[in-house]
């Protein structure tokens, strides 16, 4: 059984038990979350498509950690003028654990 899901503005596919990484939540390391914004479920083979989202469906999963995401350099150069620009970032990530898929 599966479900996709719309967490911050993304879409997950998402299973119980699964782990994932999503943009910075503001919840507490160890809590549990409640996401009822489910937009299809396939329970083996029986799919249910919302139209947008499924009424009464909902993932409950738990925060992990927040974890910061891998580097991302930005260089931008100008060629024979001497120009050189160098930017880095790093995403903010929450890891969620999925326990259930309420459908």
């Amino acid at each position: 059984m599966y479900a996709i899901v719309e967490i911050a503005g993304q879409q997950f596919k998402v299973e119980q038990g699964q782990k994932l990484y999503v943009h910075r939540l503001e919840a507490e390391r160890g809590s549990v979350v409640e996401f009822d914004k489910v937009l299809l479920v396939d329970n083996n083979g029986s799919v249910t498509i919302g139209a947008p989202v499924i009424s009464g469906a909902k993932v409950v999963a738990e925060v992990v950690s927040h974890v910061k995401g891998e580097k991302v350099l930005v260089f931008h150069k100008k060629r024979r003028k001497g120009y050189r620009k160098l930017n880095g970032h790093r995403q903010f990530f929450t890891e969620l654990k999925v326990n259930e898929v309420v459908a």
